[in-house]
């Protein structure tokens, strides 16, 4: 496991923050920083790799067998996510750990508590890598991109493991919505592939939401208050009344499962103006095409009591993976499979969020997403058992096993 941990620990030592208002691709200079050491990596192990301009790592693992197998990719993303700072990140490591809280940053009183997380219970006596309280983690997803090195290095290092052609890629800004907007399947080369960017241990998704992004723009007209009678336009009150137009019992805190959810993720305002940003998502794509046109109405509405003040953009971002996975479903039996071989018990679920093997499913490449062995991505209190990575590498292996097995 130190090998694992050494790799994930490099990784997360790099900033990579992706930024949404970028328009480059990638969408930060830095997360090429990455992308070269994993391609300088992947030659190092004797693996032909390259990066090309738009920030992708695409490498092959030829076949050792004499027998024709499909090529099966498995892809991670190297961005962290903008909700949290994922510069100067230092993680802390808990060996043989006790079961009980796990104080993060004394300081600040921030801490992994059982109270609230009692999931953490079932990993004692394992090793837990956690944040120190300031920035997230960034399991989400170099746990993915560590574990496909390590077995891109157990491949090459043991060349009496029979295996088909192997894919592996590596992308950006997939926590921005953009991780395969140029990537070239045909170029990848696989005819299936796997997404390591699941939560916990066991976790396995063929099914994701749709999902759109909402910027709203508010013009108001600031009047001094002392004559702002019939006058003054508060575009912060406009904001305050379309975000309570919108239904309190969709927002995340209230939904789960198969619940879809409107989301305020930042407004900024003054009186002159506002700004509001949503995502809106739904595993039902009915339910997802109702929810963007009650967001419009709602806009609409509001136009026509104030005056056109109300600018909204809706922007797609990715569509429910499931009906293009659904006719390749041995792909997900193989992957419960390759769980059950690793005495792992399968927690096929949908995805409350998005992977790039969305996107990737309907350009042709159906893929699943397996677990990553995280937890509470996204921010402080991040953290991810050694452990689950181990299991995520000896999966793919064992997913390489059936392939090569079975053809």
């Amino acid at each position: 496991m130190e090998k694992l941990l050494d790799k994930f620990l490099r990784y997360v030592s790099v900033e990579t923050t992706s930024d949404e208002n970028s328009e480059s691709q990638p969408s930060t200079a830095k997360q090429l920083n990455l992308l070269k050491m994993l391609r300088d990596e992947l030659q190092a192990m004797g693996i032909e790799a390259t990066l090309d301009e738009y920030g992708y790592v695409m490498a092959t693992i030829p076949s050792n067998v004499d027998r024709d197998i499909p090529a099966v990719g498995f892809i991670a993303h190297v961005d962290t996510s903008p909700d949290a700072s994922g510069a100067d990140i230092k993680p802390q490591i808990i060996k043989n750990y006790d079961g009980g809280d796990i104080i993060l940053n004394k300081e600040k009183d921030i801490a992994l508590r059982v109270a609230e997380f009692p999931e953490m219970q079932q990993y004692k006596g394992q090793t837990m890598i956690t944040t120190d309280g300031t920035t997230l983690l960034g399991a989400d997803d170099k746990a993915g991109v560590a574990e496909i090195m390590y077995a891109a290095q157990y491949m090459m290092e043991h060349p009496d493991f029979k295996h088909g052609e192997i894919k592996i890629g590596f992308t950006p800004d997939e926590e921005i919505g953009r991780g395969v907007v140029k990537f070239d399947v045909k170029k990848f080369g696989a005819k299936y592939a796997y997404t390591m960017d699941g939560g916990e241990i066991g976790e396995l998704e063929y099914e994701n939401f749709n999902a759109a992004a909402a910027k709203i723009h508010i013009q108001g007209s600031n009047i001094h208050p002392g004559y702002g009678k019939d006058k003054m336009v508060n575009s912060m009150l406009i904001a305050m009344e379309l975000n309570e137009m919108l239904p309190v019992e969709q927002r995340p805190r209230f939904t789960q499962g198969y619940e879809g959810f409107f989301h305020l993720t930042e407004i900024n305002g003054t009186v002159e103006e506002t700004t509001m940003n949503y995502i809106i998502r739904d595993h039902d794509r009915t339910k997802f095409e109702e929810k963007k046109a009650l967001i419009t109405s709602v806009a609409e509405f509001l136009n026509k009591k104030y005056g056109d003040v109300v600018k909204l953009e809706l922007k797609h971002q990715y569509y429910n993976m499931r009906q293009e996975v659904e006719p390749h479903f041995f792909i997900v039996e193989r992957a419960i499979k390759a769980m059950e071989m690793a005495n792992i018990k399968p927690k096929v679920q949908p995805i409350r969020g998005g992977t790039d093997g969305a996107n990737l499913s309907f350009m042709g490449l159906p893929c699943p997403n397996i677990f990553a062995g995280g937890h509470n991505f996204h921010g402080k209190l991040e953290f991810v058992p050694l452990e689950s990575m181990m299991k995520a590498s000896e999966v793919i292996l064992n997913i390489i096993t059936l392939f090569q097995a079975e053809g």
